[in-house]
């Protein structure tokens, strides 16, 4: 049997090393969140450009009101106050394909099609052409693309789009993905807005980070989002009226005076 091994980080009686960093030295107090996960992930230390881009990431994915996961929380922390962990916990269960989630599919089909060693006159059009039609044939939708609020324009994208220019990550990944989107819409004859989660699994990739990790960083901010969230619940609770109404209304046709279903 080989040797357990980890090169993250180390501890002795008086001393905390992360990815070769003395923690209280040269972390606390020096780097700011975004900057750390960077260092815990790739065990470097980020360009002030990736530093921008991947902060802004992180901080887009946060907060999106009472989404799902959000009312998920909620919920559990209204059952089990003392237990935080568990509310935040139940939230970020539901972050999935449908919703936050869907970077990581995004950032699978950029990479599959265009590997990093891919030639640099890679035809970026027909590979637009071939992924819309392999999702159409699947009859799946295209991860990154529509929205349920945001039917037009998500704001978060166009912002995330002028970051990445400005710091030169906007690359072929954020060029096939804008192909995609404009091959769904001519396939579809739908509006279907490039959202916030394609344009973090694109810009994911041209950073350089695996499709496999990227939906960890919907899991890293919206922890926060729903901590947030929960906080505000032990003052101002909200769960306990959405459990009444939904069981109200959800229940309202089986009682006396109403049709049977």
């Amino acid at each position: 049997m080989g040797n357990i091994r980890s090169d993250i980080a180390w501890s002795t009686a008086d001393r905390i090393v992360v990815r070769g960093k003395n923690f209280t030295d040269e972390i606390l107090g020096k780097l700011n969140l975004g900057d750390f996960a960077w260092l815990q992930l790739t065990g470097t230390m980020p360009t002030p450009q990736q530093s921008t881009v991947f902060n802004a990431i992180i901080v887009a994915l946060v907060e999106h009101g009472m989404t799902p996961s959000v009312i998920v929380a909620r919920m559990t922390y209204s059952c089990a106050p003392e237990a935080l962990q568990s509310a935040v916990a139940a939230g970020l269960c539901g972050l999935g394909n449908n919703v936050v989630g869907s970077m990581e599919g995004a950032a699978r089909y950029l990479t599959e099609a265009l590997p990093k060693d891919a030639p640099a006159d890679t035809e970026l059009e027909s590979l637009a052409v071939q992924i819309v039609a392999r999702f159409r044939k699947d009859k799946t939708p295209i991860p990154g693309l529509g929205h349920v609020v945001h039917t037009q324009l998500d704001p978060r994208t166009t912002r995330l789009f002028t970051i990445a220019e400005e710091n030169g990550f906007s690359g072929r990944y954020v060029r096939l993905l804008q192909l995609v989107h404009a091959e769904a819409q001519r396939a579809t004859g739908k509006q279907m807005p490039i959202n916030a989660t394609g344009v973090i699994g694109a810009l994911s990739c041209e950073l350089g980070f695996p499709w496999k990790i990227t939906r960890g960083f919907g899991v890293m901010a919206r922890a926060i989002g729903l901590v947030g969230h929960l906080l505000e619940e032990s003052t101002q609770p909200i769960s306990r009226e959405v459990w009444s109404r939904t069981e109200h209304e959800s229940s309202s046709h089986l009682r006396p005076g109403a049709a049977a279903s």
